[in-house]
């Protein structure tokens, strides 16, 4: 949905022309006002590192410049650079994450969750959004342009579904809780930078639906892509720095479908990059959806 532009010290974030069933970029308007929210709701977790947006000027003689004279034809999202030696998933990679960096992160993390308002809702009304997003993923997935295996998605899903069915006060129980608030959306070990002052980027601004989780959930998430990554210990450590911090300490059956879930999701989002007319690398993609539903389908035996 965006490139990024690298220099020594700042990164410049492009919004792409695109409209999906879930967003609209296809204005020059539209992308300007997605990447003020960017910044507004990446000053959460990441204070001043957003430094706020800048046009793309094109001059009467024709020539492109960032924050020029003339008419604004786009419009940029300006960062301070982090790091790439400090970014999570680099640690995990080279086996150098610190357990107190990890500590400190995942307290950054618990702090925010705790200081945000939850989110009023009905507690079937959550249950039955799930239902709603599995059904997708099921109808997605199984699509014979992706090649996937059915048999494999049919299964994994059909779990999810009876979860749902069997264990819904799981799900109400964290409504009454008041557990649901609005979050990051994105949280991957690739937008964590850790260090003395850990900070969080790139969070999901362009619909705030998707940010609407149960704290779990998000965690969860981590957690998924942290075993993914081969560090579940990792993911582990910021479930259990949360409980410690929050006392809040969610099923375990829960957070194993939350994973399920989560990497069926993120199956979905990396096989419909084969769909892109600029893809490269295919293999990649069927590669990286097929390990999300190995993935997928491991956690099912926890719940």
């Amino acid at each position: 949905m965006s490139w990024v532009f690298m220099t020594d010290a700042y990164a410049y974030k492009l919004k792409k022309p695109v409209r999906y069933d879930f967003l609209d970029f296809s204005t020059v308007e539209a992308r300007r006002r997605d990447s003020e929210e960017e910044v507004r709701l990446n000053t959460r977790l990441a204070p001043h590192i957003y430094l706020g947006i800048l046009p793309l000027t094109i001059d009467s003689a024709g020539s492109l410049k960032i924050g020029g004279e003339g008419e604004a034809v786009d419009w940029l999202v300006k960062m301070r650079r982090l790091p790439t030696d400090q970014m999570l998933d680099h640690e995990i990679k080279q086996g150098i994450v610190e357990t107190a960096d990890v500590r400190r992160a995942a307290v950054a993390l618990a702090k925010f969750y705790r200081a945000s308002p939850s989110i009023e809702l009905g507690e079937s009304e959550y249950r039955e959004q799930f239902e709603k997003n599995v059904n997708a993923n099921l109808g997605e997935l199984i699509d014979p342009i992706y090649r996937l295996p059915e048999e494999l998605v049919r299964k994994i899903t059909s779990a999810q579904f009876a979860f749902l069915k069997e264990e819904s006060e799981l799900f109400y129980q964290r409504v009454r809780e008041g557990r649901i608030i609005e979050a990051h959306g994105d949280l991957r070990p690739e937008h964590i930078c850790l260090g003395s002052e850990p900070v969080i980027i790139d969070c999901l601004e362009f619909r705030r639906e998707f940010r609407i989780l149960d704290t779990a959930d998000e965690l969860a998430f981590l957690a998924m892509e942290c075993e993914r990554l081969g560090a579940p210990s990792v993911g582990q450590s910021f479930l259990e720095t949360y409980s410690e911090y929050t006392g809040d300490k969610p099923s375990e059956k829960l957070l194993h479908f939350y994973k399920s879930y989560r990497a069926t999701l993120r199956a979905k989002i990396s096989i419909w990059h084969i769909k892109d007319s600029e893809v490269r690398n295919p293999s990649k993609w069927y590669n990286l959806a097929g390990e999300y539903l190995r993935l997928a389908d491991a956690y099912t035996r926890g719940f």
